[in-house]
């Protein structure tokens, strides 16, 4: 395996071309290519062989790439179709015997485009496309097929579901990537979940979701629609026989694939013996009973070892008494995480088949005020005969997913040959061609995720991480850095504005432009900030006191239009905000902008505020999938980031917010997720930490509330005084205090 540490070529992260012949770079890399160092030019002439029987999407694609006239008698033949066909008989033997595999040669005499399937003379058609620049083909033979089977998305994440254009497009750049699954499982679709799973898709929803089969499929793309049902299935045949029929009213939309998610849920729905009962029925009596319909996929319950009870037998339940063309997924050691041989090898044991992942990366419905655009790193490149598919689950904007979508098909199709850091900086420039460089330089600043409760993190600004470093050790100790880290620094926050504006007026990706504008507004102001903060460095240095103050005063009002601007974009109701370059950048200007303020008070007997945006208030918690949620600070309210999953919730356990003063509070509101009262715990307020007040909530449907009516509080707690551990969701727990905190 590679190491999961990754490095960063500096100068050449923002300028590497591609040559045509002698470096032919192909998306993603093909398992064996051999070059002949030369060109042809596409034919004014051609001869096509095998235009009848060969794949009808793969031959649509090849005419739109030929410009030429077709003759029957003269110029360079073309042979396309897949292995068994007349017209590429003769080469089969050079076929990969391998699903979706592919043979593509082309040389001055003739070019060939034989797929083992329909599927893989697409994918010939594919790589036939990259090649083409210019009019000219490079002189190539080229054996190529997935290392996994499965390769796509899962639009499975909480909130905001993709448009239908989104999702229109997104079938599209599968094709072209070789990626061959989506799985439509949106947690927000209310005809997908409880309690509406049941019912019939209303005529508009049943068009679209038509039209998405039929652009899945032209671009060999197996559309996989995924029911919800487990929060309030029942074990009996009345909902057997529902479950049918709405597959059998999927399949009349021309769906061809399926599956069947029991995650995050609680109750009965949980139980393995009755989930396998329930799968093999869908399998005996729908999906083999269609011949055209490929095997059924779950998503468990316990869905990563982290969760998997030790003591319990779920996965070994699932394993034995599933029929064997189940597919059931995994997303590995935790809810997010890196998949390794270790794990994987952890879970075949238990599931006796290979593991479906899911991997839960670029996702950020647990981390909504970040975007997600570093490149796609740390799974293991040498364990792909032990998965069966590999998805990668996006973040709810669509066209900025395509960054680590992109970098996912290269990985699953041919892991042992993945390049993560050509491949981040190709899939840039493929989807913002002219304004490439300016992305590289936001998605390289806009790669962590910054605390979350998953704890799971990714590497950030490594261009300037060793600079940064360096100024701080320096400046922190005495004062003093080298002019070459400053320059740097100054640079980088150059780069950083002037690629935010170039950004913002870019009109050949304008989904992208849209999803990604209140992150490059703040991406604006912080390098703005950055740059004065550096200048009151350099004033400080100096002494020149006027010029000190006017900086000071501009990242001050800097800092204002920040703090409106997290107040004012992206004000879901989950992690509402816009976070920008939190690991590194973000940092060393607070620290910077603090030792810098603290130090020119000193000097001066002033008292300048040297404080840039902190957390006051702390969270305490002995519930394993509490305590690692950051708070947020919203105007008056403290509120804790939900948790999109079930949290057990043990007997005695609780939760506390500490705040950084008393203040007068005026309301408590928690959501855990359920309509049942909550008699399993009790809520307290105290001043002191010592001396607790009980207060009453009111339940209505999952919601508790309570007004505390400006009683004075500095700690608020939640504990569960039942001698049960209890499943619930933290929807949410915000408390309310006196403005002004």
């Amino acid at each position: 395996m590679k190491n999961n540490k990754i490095y960063f070529l500096g100068a050449c992260l923002l300028c590497a071309v591609t040559a045509f012949s002698q470096n032919i770079n192909l998306q993603p890399a093909p398992q064996e290519l051999i070059t002949r160092d030369k060109t042809i030019d596409l034919p004014a002439i051609y001869q096509l062989e095998g235009e009848k029987e060969a794949s009808p999407h793969a031959v649509e694609v090849l005419k739109e790439l030929l410009p030429g006239k077709q003759s029957t008698k003269q110029g360079l033949r073309i042979y396309i179709g897949e292995k068994g066909d007349k017209s590429v008989r003769k080469y089969s033997r050079l076929i990969p015997n391998r699903d979706e595999a592919y043979y593509l040669s082309v040389t001055d005499k003739e070019i060939v485009l034989a797929g083992s399937d329909e599927r893989g003379t697409y994918y010939a058609l594919q790589t036939f496309a990259q090649l083409l620049k210019d009019g000219k083909l490079p002189e190539v033979e080229i054996k190529d097929y997935p290392s996994v089977r499965y390769r796509g998305v899962v639009e499975g994440f909480y909130g905001t579901p993709w448009s239908h254009q989104a999702r229109l497009s997104q079938l599209k750049f599968y094709g072209k990537n070789k990626m061959n699954t989506y799985i439509y499982g949106p947690k927000d679709d209310p005809y997908h979940s409880a309690p509406n799973w049941r019912l019939p898709y209303p005529e508009k929803e049943a068009v679209q979701l038509q039209e998405l089969v039929a652009v899945a499929n032209s671009n060999e793309v197996d559309f996989v629609w995924a029911i919800h049902p487990g929060q309030d299935i029942k074990w009996n045949q009345q909902d057997r026989d529902i479950l049918l029929t709405k597959f059998e009213k999927m399949y009349q939309l021309g769906v061809r694939s399926f599956a069947v998610f029991f995650d995050d849920i609680s109750g009965e729905g949980t139980n393995p013996q009755k989930q396998a009962e329930l799968l093999n029925y869908i399998d005996e009596n729908f999906v083999q009973t269609k011949p055209d319909v490929t095997p059924l996929i779950m998503c468990p319950t316990e869905y990563n070892k982290s969760w998997s009870n030790p003591k319990g037998n779920y996965l070994t339940t699932l394993g034995e008494k599933l029929n064997p063309s189940i597919q059931i997924m995994w997303t590995g050691d935790r809810v997010v995480s890196d998949i390794t041989r270790d794990g994987i090898s952890w879970i075949n044991e238990r599931i006796k088949r290979p593991a479906y992942i899911w991997w839960n990366f670029p996702v950020s419905d647990y981390v909504r005020d970040h975007l997600l655009l570093g490149p796609v790193y740390g799974n293991d490149t040498t364990i792909s005969g032990q998965m069966s598919g590999f998805v990668t689950n996006p973040m709810e904007h669509a066209e900025a997913s395509k960054i680590a979508i992109y970098s996912v098909a290269s990985y699953a199709w041919n892991p042992t040959k993945y390049d993560t850091w050509q491949t981040w900086k190709d899939a840039i420039r493929t989807i913002l061609p002219d304004a490439a460089e300016e992305l590289e330089c936001f998605a390289i600043h806009n790669s962590d995720l910054g605390v979350n409760g998953h704890l799971y993190r990714r590497e950030e600004s490594q261009d300037i991480q060793p600079a940064v470093e360096r100024f701080l050790k320096g400046y922190v100790e005495n004062g003093k850095y080298e002019t070459a880290d400053f320059e740097a620094l100054q640079n980088t926050f150059e780069r950083m504005a002037e690629s935010a504006d170039i950004l913002l007026i870019n009109t050949e990706n304008k989904p992208l432009i849209q999803e990604i504008t209140p992150w490059l507004y703040q991406f604006r102001l912080l390098a703005e900030t950055g740059k004065e903060v550096l200048n009151m460095v350099k004033s400080w240095g100096d002494f020149s006191h006027s010029y000190f103050l006017r900086k000071y005063n501009h990242v001050k009002a800097l800092q204002q239009q920040m703090f409106d601007i997290d107040q004012t974009y992206n004000q879901n109701p989950y992690q509402p905000g816009v976070k920008t370059a939190t690991r590194v950048i973000k940092p060393l200007i607070d620290r910077t902008f603090a030792i810098t303020v603290e130090r020119y008070n000193q000097k001066n007997g002033t008292s300048l505020d040297a404080i840039t945006d902190y957390m006051p208030h702390k969270l305490i918690s002995d519930v394993e999938q509490i305590k690692n949620l950051p708070l947020q600070v919203k105007v008056n309210r403290v509120l804790i980031s939900p948790a999109n999953e079930v949290v057990k919730w043990g007997a005695g356990k609780m939760l506390e917010i500490e705040l950084d003063n008393t203040y007068p509070a005026e309301s408590i509101q928690i959501d855990f997720g359920k309509k049942e009262p909550s008699v399993w715990g009790r809520f307290e307020i105290s001043v002191n930490g010592k001396e607790w007040k009980a207060i009453d909530l009111e339940q209505k449907g999952s919601k508790l509330t309570a007004g505390l009516q400006k009683a004075p509080v500095k700690f608020v707690r939640f504990t569960n005084t039942g001698n049960e551990e209890q499943e619930v969701y933290l929807r949410q727990f915000v408390l309310t205090i006196e403005k002004g905190m």
